[in-house]
């Protein structure tokens, strides 16, 4: 195997799972070094430039770092990462002076954001800055999109959702609340020099079955239902309830209507539970509340008399697994099962459903009703255009729309100042600084932690079911939050390795508590992984390989393992190990120096 290459930014990016999982690539170990420091504010504006959200986030982020994080290979149990973000925000203090400076002149460039959802809102973050004249249109009477519109306030609670919404509007949005934009080609007829289309994917997912149109007026679509209790246009159901789908906007219609007075609430699921699109902590928080989630029961029917709905019948299957690992469905040979139900909230899904853009104005779309985009820069066929967030690519997270709108962002400045959007956006890149501060001591705290992962205290059952504004989760106190963070193992300390220096004494690979470092011959990769001290099965992390040492060997360390503690370096008598800490730029407008 060659040498590696660790000036390249992907390859230590890749080693730290978390920051390498989050689409907005926030430095995670950092913001939670700088809570276990009790450094507030300074950890909550480190997110705030990657993620934008971090309040909002805190509560609802899909954690796709979570399961990357290294501690699942230790522990178990991954650092609670997202709800460390909610202590920064909670405990911050006043960030004005943190915050980037909008000029009062313009630059003569004008954008409009079509959608006052997360992606817009930090596109115009990122643009304002820079002098652009920012507009921004949304149908609905305030900003957030589906943050404010589909996510329960006993998950979200309106003040943090405000404080980071209005937060990016005060900076110098002109807003046009209450504006629905039914023609792209008008819109274009307008004064703009670009436009952003950050809309969501406002269509949830029907079923046609027999029933289905006698019992409308007691089925409600469950994005439309959940917008319609946010904006104070529903505050009751009644009777029986039945949720079906199984992802996370299930998880907050079954919730939300055990608040609102619903005699009973099941959640029916055609899935198997394991393969449910709702995160794991959705799941359980369900259940705790007493939801029955029933599985692999696909609906067949709706029963009505007399334009009443009466229930549903269901087909009983079984989930069968193929050869080629993916699961199938079939007649488990049970009777098939009726279930009583007043209301049916339907939460399978939702899609783009863009009516109001025209298909004779150069924007091309695919079989699904999406975008054809160039994926680097996120420009429609029509180069005016660019798109984000669910619109851009199917319903996502929250995190999602923040990279959108930072990738975007970059495009559309370098649109406006007629740069090319390929060879003129900026690079990425990587810079590493030892933490030595002596022989045997570091600027970070490198004991490991073995302690299990903190739960984050919930209020009472009883208190939060009978208010829907009560909010479920108080988060991490100051104390709970720095045990928490000492949980951490420092991803982004790498151990950098430097050849000429090593004696090849062995020491670092006794001392090892991971046994992931080897010196052997090298060999081709496939037979190197099996012959180490311990064989590296994850081919999804990479071998750190030295070049060849005085007698011939290299070095091999199997990143996948190690957990940074830093005892090689400790111990090296040469020097030939050092911890660097190693800090990615992720390009962002205005991250760069070429403007």
């Amino acid at each position: 195997m060659k040498p590696t290459n660790i000036f390249d930014p992907n390859y230590f990016h890749k080693v730290v799972d978390c920051q390498w999982a989050c689409p907005a690539h926030t430095p995670v170990p950092e913001y939670i070094r700088l809570i276990s420091q009790q450094r507030y504010t300074e950890a909550y504006m480190l997110n705030w430039d990657s993620n934008v959200f971090p309040g909002i986030l805190g509560r609802t982020c899909d954690r796709p770092c979570e399961p990357a994080c290294r501690r699942v290979r230790t522990e178990e149990n991954p650092v609670a990462i997202c709800r460390l973000k909610r202590v920064a925000a909670d405990h911050k203090g006043d960030i004005g002076a943190y915050l980037p400076k909008v000029p009062v002149e313009k630059n003569g460039k004008r954008v409009a954001l079509l959608g006052a959802g997360p992606a817009s809102l930090a596109v115009a973050r990122d643009l304002l800055p820079h002098g652009y004249d920012v507009h921004l249109f949304e149908k609905d009477p305030s900003g957030g999109g589906m943050m404010r519109s589909q996510i329960p306030a006993f998950r979200l609670p309106i003040e943090v959702l405000e404080e980071e919404v209005d937060r990016i509007l005060e900076m110098g949005v002109v807003t046009h609340f209450g504006h629905e934009i039914t023609s792209m080609k008008s819109m274009l007829e307008e004064d703009f020099d670009a436009f952003f289309v950050g809309t969501g994917a406002p269509r949830g997912r029907d079923l046609t079955l027999p029933g289905r149109e006698e019992s409308t007026s007691h089925i409600s679509i469950g994005i439309d239902w959940l917008s319609s209790v946010a904006f104070g246009h529903t505050d009751k159901i009644e009777g029986k309830v039945i949720v079906m789908g199984g992802g996370n906007t299930a998880m907050d219609c079954c919730r939300t209507a055990k608040r609102l007075g619903a005699e009973s609430v099941s959640v029916v699921v055609r899935s198997a539970f394991e393969v449910m699109k709702a995160s794991e902590w959705e799941k359980e928080d369900a259940m705790s509340e007493g939801i029955p989630i029933i599985n692999n029961r696909p609906p067949k029917e709706f029963v009505h008399e007399n334009g009443k709905l009466k229930g549903v019948v269901f087909e009983c299957v079984k989930p069968v697994r193929g050869d080629d690992g993916r699961l199938s469905y079939v007649p488990s040979g049970e009777p098939d099962v009726f279930m009583a139900a007043d209301h049916i909230l339907m939460a399978i899904g939702q899609e783009n459903h863009c009516p109001w853009i025209e298909r004779d104005i150069g924007i091309e779309f695919d079989k699904w009703d999406c975008p054809i985009l160039e994926e680097d820069t996120l420009q429609s066929s029509n180069p005016k255009i660019f798109f984000g967030g669910d619109a851009a690519l199917g319903p996502e997270n929250i995190i999602w729309a923040s990279a959108h709108a930072h990738k975007a962002a970059i495009s559309i400045h370098l649109f406006c100042q007629g740069k090319d959007l390929k060879a003129a956006r900026p690079p990425e890149g990587v810079n590493l600084v030892s933490q030595k501060m002596g022989m045997h001591e570091w600027s970070y705290d490198s004991v490991h932690d073995p302690a299990l992962r903190f739960r984050v205290p919930h209020v009472e059952r009883e208190v939060a079911l009978k208010n829907i504004k009560v909010e479920v989760e108080l988060g991490f106190d100051e104390a709970l939050g720095a045990k928490e963070a000492q949980r951490c193992l420092n991803c982004d300390i790498q151990t950098v390795f430097t050849d000429r220096l090593c004696i090849e004494c062995d020491a670092c690979v006794d001392i090892c508590p991971m046994d992931s470092i080897t010196f052997t011959e090298n060999l081709k990769e496939k037979v190197l992984r099996e012959r180490l001290t311990a064989p590296a099965g994850n081919t999804e992390q990479a071998l750190y390989i030295s070049d060849e040492l005085n007698t011939g060997r290299v070095m091999v360390k199997d990143e996948d393992v190690c957990v940074h503690c830093g005892l090689c370096a400790e111990r090296c008598p040469t020097n030939a190990w050092d911890m660097q800490k190693s800090v990615f730029h992720i390009p962002q407008l205005g991250s760069y120096a070429e403007q």
